[in-house]
């Protein structure tokens, strides 16, 4: 009597075309995060040495590693199997929020320690307010392509965007605070809060934990 046939090993199979389309959406919107990142920067770290403002030159670092996070995803989806180079870009997005709580950690006890005072920013102020409008839109339309791409990679770099809009609404209140009542200590204090979700976001993003049900389990391994 024959024996059954052995079932055949399925290759893996090609992107349909909504996985395409989703792809590119992807690569779309890390091009925006990059741009408008590397302009936040600059605005951020020039106002922040004009005003003496350690939260205002530690945000526009941020807006460095964002864009480093960022990049890291765009090069990921350069490759027609953006899967197989979903470890590395998560190492990358885990070492950026690494740098980032170090960075925020670092500055926020040293301004503590030291009392420091920084002047008046009007261009702090509005930098903060514009990114704080601008960054939530960007982190949830980056989350919903990710997980219906099922890239762990793109959902965390979401996160680390909606991690931004958190040290936004930070810089945000600090200053306003800062430059109202004289509340110097305000920001770096809510700064230490943001570096301990930084430090969480970083091990998740290194374990391929991203909130996404469906990603590659191999990913998490």
């Amino acid at each position: 009597m024959a024996g059954k046939p052995l079932p055949l090993v399925a290759a893996a199979a090609p992107p349909s075309a909504r996985q395409r389309v989703l792809a590119r959406r992807v690569r779309l919107l890390v091009a925006a995060t990059i741009a408008y990142n590397s302009v936040e920067a600059a605005v951020a770290i020039t106002a922040g040495s004009l005003a003496s403002s350690t939260a205002l030159v530690g945000f526009g670092l941020d807006s460095v590693i964002e864009v480093s996070s960022a990049a890291a995803v765009a090069w990921q989806f350069t490759a027609a199997d953006h899967r197989r180079r979903e470890r590395t870009a998560l190492r990358v997005i885990a070492f950026s929020f690494f740098a980032l709580a170090a960075y925020v950690t670092v500055e926020s006890v040293r301004a503590l320690a030291g009392g420091e005072r920084a002047e008046h920013s009007t261009v702090g102020i509005g930098l903060a307010a514009v990114s704080l409008a601008v960054m939530p839109v960007l982190s949830a339309a980056q989350r919903r392509a990710g997980r219906e791409l099922g890239s762990a990679s793109a959902v965390a770099d979401s996160r680390q965007t909606l991690l931004c809009t958190y040290l936004s609404a930070v810089l945000l209140a600090g200053l306003v605070l800062n430059s109202l009542f004289g509340w110097w200590w305000a920001d770096p204090a809510a700064a230490l809060v943001i570096a301990a979700v930084a430090v969480k976001e970083g091990r998740d993003a290194w374990r391929g934990i991203a909130c996404c049900p469906q990603c590659t389990p191999a990913v998490r391994a």
